[in-house]
């Protein structure tokens, strides 16, 4: 009998221990675009803010429909806020910026993209197609050199955003960048 509880005590300890290991786990997603999936993985644990906010933005289907609005070749592709006709979709509030989390803006990771001021970010991001170091954090109390807050990385799919960053672009509404041809978010789906 004591046998038995011993096994009982283990067995719920593990199945404990395997439970909080799976939600400590970083989340996967899936970015099908019109030219391509992207996989990416989201970084838990250092930027927390940035990784709650997106997944909020992916399980509402917020980005279903949006496009990469913003794109240029041997720096970035930008997304998340524009439907294809160029029109903003709204969002919830601004977060706060967490660029001085020690991650560094290098080929394949995913950063809230925001406006001048530090806390303004909200649904769109970037995927760096290079490693773009001027856009890190820096401490040294100037607000423009606070960086853009690296949250996630591809984990498949770079070459998708090679192509994405290598269409042809002009100047839509008032917009530079634009590519000529949408470059449409499908869905943006949570694997894990």
């Amino acid at each position: 009998m004591l046998k038995k509880l011993l096994c009982l005590l283990l067995l719920g300890f593990c199945l404990t221990g395997t439970a909080f290991a799976a939600e400590g786990k970083n989340p996967v997603l899936l970015l099908e675009t019109s030219m391509g999936n992207v996989k990416v993985e989201l970084f838990r644990n250092e930027a927390p803010i940035s990784t709650k906010n997106f997944l909020e933005y992916a399980k509402s289907g917020f980005y279903n429909g949006t496009i990469f609005h913003r794109v240029i070749p041997g720096f970035m592709v930008q997304g998340g806020g524009f439907t294809s006709d160029l029109h903003q979709k709204p969002t919830r509030g601004p977060i706060k910026n967490e660029a001085a989390n020690g991650l560094k803006n290098q080929r394949g990771t995913l950063a809230m993209a925001r406006t001048g001021i530090v806390d303004s970010a909200t649904a769109q991001f970037f995927i760096n197609v290079v490693d773009n170091g001027f856009l890190n954090h820096i401490e040294n109390g100037d607000p423009r050199a606070y960086g853009y807050a690296v949250f996630g990385k591809v984990i498949s799919g770079m070459d998708v955003v090679d192509n994405i960053a290598a269409v042809r672009t002009g100047y839509q509404n008032g917009f530079q960048d634009v590519p000529v041809t949408p470059v449409v978010i499908k869905s943006v789906k949570v694997l894990q």
